[in-house]
């Protein structure tokens, strides 16, 4: 057998594979994060999957690249105030970046409660997508660069993917270089 088939059908079972672990059944009881995205129009699809032990495993789990997979981090600018960060998997967020493009010389990341409270949401299912307050969102300029992103549905195990502009859209992203 060739090599280049061995590496074609290599390519097709890890495919099958990763179709048998992403799916997206009927949604019948959706979390705050997929209700919101319904509303706003934009074309999306909910990938549910196991719960991943790191990124590499979700981004894998879900049949897409490291790069496609978005880390929602919540900043705050100050009291009350608080902003959505959304960042490709494997890269580096640069705090330099984000205070100068927002003006400011502090800013912090909040505790687990306290992002729970801002947001409505456990630490590891943050998102933009159905939080209690609609606080800004800045999406890294990386994220374009991808057909398809993946960000999470409000619960372990649920994520939502959808096209980078549609996200944007959505979420009324200002899209700015924020990772190294």
């Amino acid at each position: 057998m060739s090599a280049g088939r061995d590496r074609r059908r290599s390519r097709r079972r890890r495919a099958q594979r990763r179709a048998r672990r992403a799916y997206d059944p009927p949604v019948t009881d959706p979390s705050p994060a997929i209700a919101a995205v319904d509303a706003s129009g934009v074309p999306y699809r909910v990938v549910r999957t196991d719960a991943a032990g790191s990124a590499e495993e979700a981004a894998e789990l879900q049949g897409i690249p490291l790069a496609a997979l978005l880390r929602s981090i919540v900043v705050r600018r100050g009291d009350d105030d608080y902003l959505f960060v959304l960042v490709p998997a494997g890269r580096r967020f640069d705090w330099p970046k984000l205070r100068a493009h927002l003006g400011v010389s502090r800013l912090s990341l909040p505790d687990a409660d306290e992002a729970r409270e801002v947001t409505g949401y456990e630490r590891y299912t943050i998102t933009p997508f159905g939080a209690t307050r609609a606080w800004p969102v800045i999406a890294d300029a990386a994220i374009l660069g991808e057909p398809v992103v993946s960000i999470g549905g409000g619960v372990r195990g649920v994520n939502i993917h959808l096209a980078p502009a549609d996200l944007v859209a959505a979420t009324g992203a200002t899209v700015v270089d924020v990772t190294e």
